[in-house]
């Protein structure tokens, strides 16, 4: 059972890269922009940075969505901006995470063990990604805000750095080592 979360600011290409290694490997695939509430799209298309408040039910609707795929034994990919430490553990942890801020104890609500995937690359090779995207609620004037609010994943964590400077397949055969030489779910 392997979860995957593609993470990084708006427009690193999460949902490429995810797609394309869900499609790959034959795996289900959520976009979490697609549940984003009306609210929140609009804040963002209005220009209008989320908070943390605007962003924990989001996250743990995601964390639902995780729970699901892993109790019905799917592997599954999801991208998601996840910028912060916290967010990354509201996703492994659930609601649980925002009250005590400690990983769920193992029983029946253990915490999910995720390979988060950051795609990290430099701010202006975003932009221009940014500048050609059409048809998005994120306007390229809030990228700068994601890279203030981003928090790169670290050890403990489990997780992987991948660069903007490859190719989607260079990318997508660069998550699927590390998910099957056993890099990413080491105990």
């Amino acid at each position: 059972m392997v979860l995957v979360v593609v993470m990084g600011v708006s427009g690193c290409g999460k949902t490429a890269a995810g797609r394309r290694l869900a499609a790959k490997l034959g795996w289900a695939f959520c976009d979490a922009d697609d549940y984003h509430s009306p609210a929140n799209k609009k804040k963002m298309a209005a220009g209008t940075p989320l908070n943390d408040e605007d962003r924990i039910p989001w996250l743990c609707a995601l964390h639902d969505i995780l729970r699901r795929e892993e109790a019905s034994g799917q592997d599954a990919v999801l991208a998601c901006s996840a910028l912060k430490k916290m967010y990354r553990h509201v996703l492994v942890s659930g609601a649980s995470a925002i009250e005590s801020n400690q990983p769920e104890q193992p029983g029946e609500n253990a915490a999910l063990k995720i390979l988060f995937v950051h795609l990290h690359g430099p701010i202006d090779v975003i932009a221009g990604r940014l500048e050609k995207r059409r048809g998005h609620f994120m306007p390229p004037e809030l990228l700068k805000s994601q890279f203030d609010t981003l928090e790169p994943p670290t050890a403990p964590e489990n997780f992987i750095t991948v660069g903007l400077e490859k190719s989607l397949p260079e990318i997508v055969l660069e998550i699927e080592c590390a998910i099957f030489q056993g890099e990413a779910f080491l105990e």
